[in-house]
């Protein structure tokens, strides 16, 4: 079972958690697996920005960061996703034809930094998968 929260600060990673950055907050992975909250300018014009997310967690865990890309209305993600390639990472990108606004993971599949591109059901698979492993 997952559940869902909104990310707090100093919080620590946990398996089985989603956290969600807060409204109007960038949300940062720190060296000690912990969650940072910052205010920090707009990256892409979004505050939250997944490309601060990506980045800092890319440095974090490396080859063992699985970063998904879902549906988007502009470029974030992109930087993110090349920070996270560049570390040794997987980078999925959700098919562009089932997501609500396209451009987020259309970015990262033209840019060439996806592994895969796949459905939120062939995701959710994959995600099963990795838990059932762990």
């Amino acid at each position: 079972q997952v559940s869902v929260r909104e990310a707090e600060e100093k919080e620590p990673l946990t398996g089985g958690v989603v956290h969600c950055a807060p409204a109007n907050y960038h949300l940062l992975v720190e060296a000690d697996r912990t969650l940072s909250l910052s205010t920090g300018p707009k990256v892409s014009f979004a505050r939250p920005s997944i490309d601060v997310l990506f980045e800092t967690a890319a440095v974090v865990f490396g080859p063992s960061l699985l970063a998904l890309v879902l549906t988007g209305a502009n470029a974030d993600g992109r930087q993110g996703a090349a920070r996270v390639k560049a570390c040794g990472g997987v980078v999925v990108a959700q098919d562009p034809t089932e997501a609500e606004a396209s451009h987020m993971p259309q970015a990262v599949i033209k840019a060439g930094l996806s592994d895969a591109t796949e459905t939120l059901g062939q995701i959710a698979r994959r995600l099963s998968m990795l838990r059932s492993a762990s």
